[in-house]
């Protein structure tokens, strides 16, 4: 019963929001969440390249790089990207410009990039007869 009530309170609150809700929710637009310059890009074209990338974000300010990540082998785009401006606000800008937009055909989606997370080193496998296998050779002891 006090979830159907508390349910009933959040729906009832939604469809009319108190002055005081309305004034938190435009300020904290306002407000950066950005804690760097640097844009995650997604969902882009397999053709987009950097020049484009950069051509595409340029309008929002100064951009010190514009990288599309590629397949080593094949070279293509891999769908996402990075670009990185000389200021958060510049950033700002382009996230809230560019978010959701077309660029080659795709709609393209700008988040904040994360810090890149150390990857542990890998682990030895262990073999059943004591020697270490080298998988480009074959076997040694």
């Amino acid at each position: 019963m006090a979830f159907a009530s508390s349910i009933r309170r959040l729906l009832s609150a939604s469809a009319s929001p108190s002055p005081t809700l309305r004034s938190q929710i435009f300020s904290s637009r306002l407000y950066s969440t950005l804690t760097s310059p640097k844009l995650f890009v997604s969902g882009l074209s397999r053709l987009t390249t950097d020049e484009k990338l950069k051509e595409a974000f340029s309008p929002f300010g100064q951009i010190v790089e514009a990288k599309v990540a590629v397949d080593r082998v094949s070279r293509r785009s891999k769908g996402f990207g990075f670009v990185t401006y000389t200021t958060i606000e510049e950033a700002e800008k382009a996230r809230e410009g560019m978010n959701a937009k077309f660029l080659d055909g795709w709609v393209i989606f700008v988040d904040p990039a994360k810090p890149r997370e150390q990857r542990p080193p890998p682990a030895p496998e262990p073999s059943e007869t004591g020697f270490k296998i080298n998988k480009t050779v074959g076997w040694c002891g």
